[in-house]
């Protein structure tokens, strides 16, 4: 695990054409600042794997009116208007999820499940094209798990070995997409040495991060504001 100075050095290793898991819920526990790193890059046709794509001008949806996403997964895009009107322009490709099925399908990914049944959208037009199997006399849907190259999460503190803790809802997301990548990039307020994170109180264990890098934006009730 390394421990890096700032959101270009942490993301170097992203690149054109990934697929990149995003936590968050709207802002909140989103990692803002590692999203900044993602806005200055050189890179584009992006698959985005999150809630939702931010807000307009906001987080994600930055990235969006840079045109650097060409396909977006996630469950709650009405959160910015912009998404829909890029979707009708042909800009950017959507697949929508419930969001449970969304949060089980990133579970599956990093728990290594091939794939899982649910009632949930069975009927509807995002079921069309999927895999059907009838259950006790009841329709199920085949979920497929859900994989990144790299993702970038958002926590409260972490130790020197990369051990991670969470602030209250703002965990949300970012522990399943923890698991569920290649590469693991973690934004936190705060590091400390090994030892002053209580076990109990770790959620996500440190080899599942490949690096950790400090928060330089906070969500407050007032909006975002920098950090010094």
């Amino acid at each position: 695990m390394k421990i890096f100075k700032n959101a270009t050095e942490a993301l170097e290793c992203v690149k054109s054409n990934d697929t990149i898991m995003v936590g968050g819920f709207g802002l909140i526990g989103a990692p803002l600042t590692l999203i900044d790193g993602l806005v200055e890059k050189d890179i584009d046709n992006l698959t985005i794997i999150s809630n939702n794509l931010g807000e307009r001008g906001k987080g994600l949806g930055i990235l969006l009116q840079q045109k650097k996403i060409k396909k977006a997964i996630g469950s709650y895009f009405t959160s910015n208007r912009d998404v829909g009107a890029a979707y009708q322009r042909g800009e950017i490709e959507i697949e929508l999820l419930p969001q449970g099925t969304l949060a089980e399908a990133i579970r599956a990914g990093g728990a290594g499940i091939g794939g899982f049944y649910t009632k949930t959208s069975a009927g509807t037009d995002l079921a069309k094209g999927k895999e059907t199997k009838i259950i006790d006399g009841e329709e199920y849907i085949l979920e497929k798990p859900l994989k990144a190259d790299v993702s970038i999460i958002r926590a409260h503190k972490a130790d020197t070995l990369g051990n991670l803790i969470y602030y209250k809802t703002a965990q949300n997301f970012n522990p399943l997409m923890a698991t569920s990548a290649k590469y693991v990039i973690a934004e936190v307020d705060e590091i400390v040495e090994v030892g002053q994170l209580s076990s109990e109180e770790i959620t996500t264990p440190h080899l599942f991060i490949d690096g950790v890098t400090i928060a330089k934006k906070l969500l407050t009730k007032d909006g975002v504001i920098e950090i010094d």
